[in-house]
């Protein structure tokens, strides 16, 4: 047997033939044209012919997976007709007479790395979106669009080097077992749609991937992250015993996903969803979610081609506050930095941005987007349960200076004698070591805490979530990561604070036992994630579960404390 490992993106487990996804090669020669007006006719027939592919793709989507992935495709169809991407287009192929293929190329690539920059992973993987609708352009463009999959005629595992997001969506579920990417991460769009898809997926494999013979035998493990080439017998049955289990627990999580999540010895936690626009809010109520514990509000930024005004957020704000009713809803504040160049915010190159003027730093540096934001808030809040929370707080300085601007903007809406609403809960994420480490102290400072474990992990183990290379260092797994969130969740609970989670470690079903051990009070996730993890609570014993996080603490090996929650979740 061979072991392939990576980064487990999308639970469950699969055994099948390997199958090679590869996409038609395609090298873009910048030409001269000398007729520019035929030229940007030919672009504007591909991006019909995209446009009407986009629109299938989307009502599929939408019919199989629901709103809040099919929103995924609305967003593909906005980059189409995103106003600056198609000047870029325009102006390169008429001022510089060049092809279309490179002019999109060049301007797409642009738009990527702006996005690329953005300090939240959500908004980070937004450049595949661009990157997979300027592909289909391109491919469009070059005659070279025909379906990797065309030769798929049994049920069969997945391997390719990367998968975009219309890629998966498109997927056959007959016909494909699961995938296995050499790139990616697990926050990646395609990872997405893979667990909506309840699809088994490994990503970050490593590109000697692609030299596995097509047509071995394989086993695909979702759960630990790993590929087995040739498996044995004893490993098959083993891996056939796992799928009818898992397909019976999700069957039940399914039936169950709105009742409340209570252990069986009576501690209630709440389940709520992260969001980021209007249509995943949609999504959340139907998953189960009892509220939002991340509204990211970055997606306003992102669609618009000027800054967004107060009247524009408030609008969008209260749409989203709408669905919810008096569910409770927490708003992150602007979550950006200055390591992009959005066309309407110019902001100085850093030397090391993500560690630089961003988030509620860049907030306060500029209070013409910081005032308009917290004012739209206040007023949309106006009925509804809604919460403020201040992203990358280091410092007890910053959660008053937060506090103080907040309140400004409260009596100057009372001045011109506009509704606000009233008692606002204000939080931070805790997201930054330095925040972790004084979190007694913070904590006497804010109504409560949100614990962002991406960003944490990140900060605490000094690596990049999103290089394959040493993404496994980043695991919520890792001891100094599991030890910052225990810290952080007994200190608030000794100032009578409520914490939540609402990191990717949130809605991971072997962290949640460890996290009702540790006495998390909010679990807030991927909305795909809730029926899953609501089921597990109502599975286990608190006082079980404590036991298990304190034998976890005291373990130095990621893997070792991933095998431990297997095993008590196993005899449930």
């Amino acid at each position: 047997m061979n072991y392939f490992s990576g980064i487990a993106a999308s639970r469950g487990i699969a055994f099948g033939p390997i199958f090679h996804f590869r996409q038609s090669e395609v090298i873009i020669t910048r030409n001269t044209v000398s007729d520019t007006q035929a030229e940007w006719e030919r672009f504007l027939e591909a991006l019909g012919i995209a446009k009407v592919q986009l629109q299938a793709i989307y009502e599929t989507a939408r019919e199989e997976l629901g709103e809040e992935q099919a929103a995924i495709f609305e967003a593909h169809q906005m980059v189409l007709d995103d106003p600056d991407l198609l000047d870029a287009v325009h102006r390169m192929v008429f001022e510089q007479c060049i092809n279309c293929e490179s002019a999109l190329s060049e301007a797409s690539e642009s738009f990527a790395k702006l996005l690329e920059a953005l300090d939240d992973e959500y908004f980070r993987a937004r450049a595949v979106d661009v990157r997979d609708v300027a592909g289909r352009l391109v491919r469009i463009l070059m005659g070279k669009s025909e379906s990797p999959t065309k030769n798929l005629k049994q049920p069969s595992i997945i391997v390719a080097y990367d998968l975009m997001p219309s890629d998966t969506a498109q997927l056959d579920k007959s016909l494909v077992l699961g995938f296995c990417t050499s790139v990616g991460g697990a926050t990646s769009h395609s990872a997405i749609l893979a667990r909506s898809l309840a699809l088994p997926a490994v990503v970050g494999a490593g590109n000697c991937l692609m030299d596995i013979l097509e047509g071995k035998p394989a086993i695909l493990d979702g759960n630990l992250g790993t590929l087995i080439i040739d498996p044995d017998e004893t490993t098959i049955d083993n891996c056939l015993q796992q799928q009818s289990e898992q397909r019976n627990s999700k069957a039940v999580a399914m039936v169950h996903a709105h009742q409340p999540a209570t252990t069986i010895d009576g501690f209630t936690v709440e389940v709520i969803a992260n969001i980021g626009n209007l249509e995943d809010a949609r999504g959340a109520v139907e998953a189960g979610a009892e509220g939002v514990g991340l509204f990211r509000t970055e997606f306003l930024y992102l669609e618009h081609s000027e800054l967004p005004d107060e009247e524009t957020q408030y609008q969008a704000y209260k749409a989203i506050l709408e669905v919810f009713g008096t569910l409770p809803v927490i708003l992150r504040t602007l979550d950006i930095g200055g390591d992009k160049e959005l066309p309407y915010l110019k902001l100085p190159t850093e030397m090391n941005p993500f560690l630089g003027l961003r988030a509620i730093r860049l907030c306060f540096a500029h209070p013409e987007l910081f005032k308009p934001q917290l004012r739209a808030a206040l007023r949309a809040g106006v009925g509804h349960n809604l919460k403020i929370m201040f992203p990358m707080i280091a410092t007890v300085g910053e959660v008053r200076q937060a506090r103080r601007v907040f309140e400004e903007c409260r009596q100057e809406l009372k001045s011109e004698g506009i509704p606000t609403a009233d008692n606002i809960e204000i939080g931070i994420m805790v997201e930054i070591p330095a925040a972790a480490v004084q979190a007694d102290l913070l904590a006497q400072e804010v109504d409560f805490f949100s614990i962002g474990t991406n960003d944490l992990s990140q900060y605490t183990m000094a690596a990049d979530r999103t290089n394959s290379t040493v993404a496994n260092l980043t695991s919520c797994f890792q001891p100094p990561v599991l030890r910052l969130v225990q810290q952080v969740i007994e200190a608030g609970h000794r100032s009578g604070k409520r914490v939540g989670m609402c990191g990717e470690m949130a809605g991971e079903p072997l962290a949640v036992p460890l996290l009702i051990g540790f006495g998390l009070d909010d679990f807030s996730m991927n909305p795909s994630a809730i029926p899953e993890a609501k089921q597990i609570i109502r599975s286990i014993r608190r006082d079980e579960a404590e036991l298990l996080a304190r034998q976890a603490l005291n373990e130095t090996d990621p893997k070792d404390i991933q095998a431990m929650v297997s095993r008590f979740l196993s005899k449930l």
